[in-house]
């Protein structure tokens, strides 16, 4: 009675009220259709049932249609980290995604009620399987940006040991090259070293010799001075010399041992954007199954369960009107082949012996014997005269 009141005091209102409700109604019976159709179900037969069982296979379409969504955001996140385009990455993740839908709705629509749940499960475990695989595809990527802070961190020690090594790697391949000239830099310091050392003992001998301390121990610069103080001269020439000579020498290897410190730098340098760049999809995998593996299990369990949902719902639960209907349409299509198988069968047979006693009758037919008699014979004359002929034109 308020309703009506209301109504008729508030004309407007009510037509924009039920309207809305008119519109809510119809997105949801058409939201319910294209939920059917993702369950793979026939439309003639369930579009027949009871509104209970079209809510049943709009729930498996449902579970069908968000697990391809699902998919595609996985499929999308995973190759996004292989391509680093988001375009290419929606597009193949797009085609992933339909992928996904057809499967999972082929394996739902290929399940069939029967009254043996063993064979039912028999008819169900290759689908099962397929599922399994399926949950464990469309996980992984998921699982590696819920974890993604984890496996950078993984990520950013191996590079720091990637790094480690290539630097190890890197002065290995130039060690040859760099502990030779380190050892002629070294040799040549070494001979002005030794030269020094000479002239040093040299100088000590003509001193000592002229205090008169050491040698003739005689206090002057006699003849044997002089002569020490000769050898003396000559080798300090000769250590100005080798100073000159291994000076432009060392200058020399100084620089060569700097150019292989800058190759060796550039090749660090070369290589390290290769190992910056080392966080592709299978590097984060590989980082993932790093990290404790029972949080990262679950998720898997949470697809798998999500992805073989549907299959579990279908084989728990009982048979229904749909059920029924689909047996009772596949009964009647087997009834009217065999039907049609058998009297193909009748017919080939009564063909055949009909077409067995004409032939009989035709046998016994005197008319019919003469006039083949007759044919029999001019064939045989044409027969016997092309011979004749053939005979004559031989001789």
């Amino acid at each position: 009675m308020a309703l009506y009141l209301y109504n008729h005091h508030h004309p407007r209102r009510s037509r924009t009220v039920w309207s809305v409700a008119e519109k809510i109604k119809n997105q949801s019976i058409m939201l319910k259709r294209f939920f059917l159709l993702c369950s793979g179900a026939d439309s003639d037969i369930v579009n027949s049932c009871s509104n209970g069982e079209q809510n049943k296979y709009a729930g498996i379409g449902a579970t069908v249609f968000f697990t391809a969504v699902m998919a595609f955001i996985a499929g999308s996140y995973a190759l996004f980290t292989v391509f680093e385009t988001i375009y290419t990455a929606v597009f193949f993740g797009l085609i992933w995604g339909l992928l996904i839908f057809n499967l999972d709705r082929f394996i739902v629509s290929t399940i069939k009620k029967r009254d043996n749940f063993l064979d039912e499960f028999v008819q169900a475990t290759p689908r099962i399987i397929l599922a399994i695989i399926i949950a464990i595809v469309i996980s992984k990527p998921l699982e590696i940006k819920i974890f993604q802070k984890e496996i950078a961190t993984v990520l950013l020690k191996e590079k720091n040991e990637m790094a480690l090594v290539n630097k190890k790697q890197v002065a290995n391949y130039f060690r040859t090259d760099v502990d030779k000239n380190k050892t002629e830099i070294d040799s040549l310091k070494s001979d002005i070293s030794k030269k020094e050392k000479e002239v040093n003992d040299l100088y000590s001998v003509f001193i000592t010799e002229a205090e008169g301390t050491a040698g003739t121990k005689k206090l002057g610069k006699g003849p044997v001075y002089k002569e020490k103080r000769v050898k003396h001269d000559m080798a300090l020439k000769q250590l100005d010399s080798i100073k000159t000579i291994n000076a432009v020498k060392i200058k020399e290897k100084e620089a060569k041992a700097k150019a292989l410190q800058a190759d060796l730098d550039k090749k660090i340098t070369e290589t390290q954007p290769i190992i910056d760049g080392f966080d592709g999809l299978m590097a984060r995998i590989n980082a993932l199954n790093k990290l404790p593996c029972l949080p990262s299990f679950f998720i898997m369990l949470l697809f798998l369960a999500i992805e073989t949902s549907p299959i579990i719902a279908k084989l728990l639960s009982p048979r229904g009107e749909y059920d029924f209907k689909q047996e009772d349409a596949e009964m009647g299509i087997k009834n009217m082949l065999a039907q049609n198988r058998y009297q193909s069968e009748l017919q080939k047979k009564t063909d055949a012996e009909i077409y067995d006693k004409v032939y009989a009758d035709i046998k016994d037919d005197r008319e019919l014997y003469n006039y083949k008699k007759k044919g029999a014979l001019e064939l045989l004359k044409l027969q016997a005269d092309g011979f004749v002929e053939k005979q004559k034109k031989s001789i």
